[in-house]
């Protein structure tokens, strides 16, 4: 795409894969007379690039609306114009009245492989619910969210110990790389649209930090996708031991079982283990107790030497 594409877009974007995509439009000429971000959070743990600071590196206006579907906003960018509105990442719904300000269309980045995981969280959800793959899909915005007809796919691999901020780093590039191929065809309308079957996927809500509690009565496999899924830099998967709060931020699922029984966090001499519920075995690679970091060795000297059991009395 040449340097004076005669298209105007309004960006909304926020987190790396906003970053990545603002800089896929830059690269590929579009006129972008305004970028929307978010305002970071400061209670949240901000470990991701900042869609503001390459707005202002290119000399972009920046606009952080605290509701972007506002009389007054919306009036904005009605008055700008755009051909179309792009959404990357960024965290509100936008309304039909914003959408509808966009002449050419409004199209955003979703990091799952639609309809699959539509709503929030999608890498998350996707550990944690086991997948081998998922991807980022570039779809058409409507009213209701992720439903809108699908642009284009590129899927990514889920390996069995890859951790959420793993798979996420995969879905930013899937996502860089997908709207480089696709962008030139969306922008010209000749990029064919398919519908999606909203039956063969659901709707996810976001997580909290609670969300994390370990389940005992789980298999090991279930223990060990939660783990991945919420591993920082999000919040983490966590027990309660004796009041303390031990949070397991990377295990390994080991082969074979022994018989199901009561779950158990015992010290085998080398490595810290949970024997699961279904007779699964993880192994804790890395551990905290009340936010310090718990060597194996040293677990004995703050439990015992015995299994402890785990369960709603722990």
């Amino acid at each position: 795409m040449s340097p004076d594409n005669p298209y105007t877009a309004v960006v909304f974007a926020y987190h790396d894969v906003g970053v990545r995509c603002l800089a896929v439009m830059l690269a590929h000429g579009v006129r972008i007379p305004l970028v929307v971000t978010h305002r970071d959070d400061p209670d949240e743990n901000v470990w991701f690039e900042s869609v503001e600071k390459l707005a202002l590196a290119n000399d972009l206006e920046v606009a952080t609306p605290d509701n972007p579907n506002a009389a007054e906003f919306v009036q904005k960018l009605a008055d700008i114009s755009p051909d179309f509105i792009f959404s990357f990442y960024y965290r509100f719904m936008l309304s039909p009245a914003v959408l509808a300000t966009a002449m050419r269309g409004a199209f955003n980045m979703h990091g799952s492989l639609l309809p699959k995981f539509r709503g929030r969280a999608p890498v998350n959800w996707a550990v944690l619910r086991g997948e081998s793959t998922t991807g980022a899909t570039l779809h058409e915005m409507v009213e209701k969210p992720d439903a809108g007809r699908i642009v284009d796919q590129f899927p990514v691999p889920i390996l069995p110990d890859d951790r959420a901020l793993d798979v996420f780093r995969k879905v930013t590039m899937a996502a860089e790389l997908l709207l480089d191929r696709a962008l030139p065809g969306v922008l010209d309308g000749m990029a064919p649209l398919h519908s999606q079957d909203l039956s063969q996927g659901g709707y996810f809500r976001g997580r909290k930090s609670d969300d994390g509690r370990i389940d005992w009565a789980k298999g090991a496999k279930e223990i060990h996708d939660l783990v991945r899924a919420v591993a920082p830099p999000y919040p983490g998967a966590f027990t309660v031991l004796g009041g303390q709060k031990l949070r397991l931020t990377r295990t390994r699922l080991m082969a074979g079982k022994s018989a199901p029984a009561a779950p158990t966090l015992r010290f085998d001499g080398t490595h810290l283990v949970a024997r699961c519920a279904d007779g699964g075995i993880l192994r804790i690679i890395e551990c905290d107790l009340d936010g310090a970091p718990l060597e194996a060795a040293t677990f004995a000297e703050y439990f015992g030497g015995e299994p402890v059991e785990l369960g709603e009395a722990t």
